[in-house]
């Protein structure tokens, strides 16, 4: 049987997309300008994103509660809502569209490990959020999943495959529960 030999782990293969030295006043900057900044300062944490090379859309409300592991991995799309303490792990690249809801305590993970690898390498995949998705309060995203447009995932619901638009999931696993809206209700 094989065994697990951490001291053999190896992530050279992954970049982080700048330098350590940006890394950490990303994190700095994170943990002090944006972390405390006061409610209703939307276009001031939009601006330090953006310095930071995130693609921010006009009308984006991020709270200062959120974390942004590499903002340079991140989009979001025109008057999406990012929520306290939603967690962005951006190994890889996050896409939100826009109009879409990322409520409190919620952690979109890009990043896990191979679980045969005796080594435990890194994998990293992306996650994509569509235009009018609605992830709820303290839902876990699995890395690769794609959540359509008009999507919903339910409070405390683990997302590991794909959820089809227009289409509400909840659960762990998150399974299909209804459809949002009537097909005559669309837009």
């Amino acid at each position: 049987m094989n065994k697990i030999n951490l001291n053999n782990y190896n992530q050279d293969w992954y970049s982080r997309g700048k330098s350590s030295f940006v890394v950490l006043i990303w994190w700095f900057v994170q943990g002090t300008l944006f972390r405390f900044s006061l409610h209703n300062m939307f276009k001031w944490r939009n601006f330090l994103l953006r310095m930071f090379g995130a693609e921010i859309e006009k009308g984006v409300k991020i709270r200062a509660s959120a974390k942004f592991t590499y903002p340079w991995k991140v989009s979001i799309g025109e008057y999406s809502w990012v929520g306290d303490n939603v967690q962005l792990y951006s190994l890889d690249e996050i896409k939100i569209g826009s109009n879409c809801v990322i409520s409190q305590e919620s952690y979109l993970c890009t990043g896990s490990h191979n679980i045969k690898d005796p080594h435990f390498g890194l994998i990293t995949k992306p996650i994509i959020i569509m235009d009018g998705a609605w992830i709820a309060s303290d839902v876990f995203v699995y890395p690769g999943v794609t959540v359509h447009e008009m999507g919903v995932v339910a409070a405390r619901s683990t997302v590991l495959k794909n959820v089809p638009a227009n289409q509400v999931y909840a659960g762990s696993p998150a399974k299909y529960v209804k459809n949002r809206f009537k097909e005559d209700e669309l837009f």
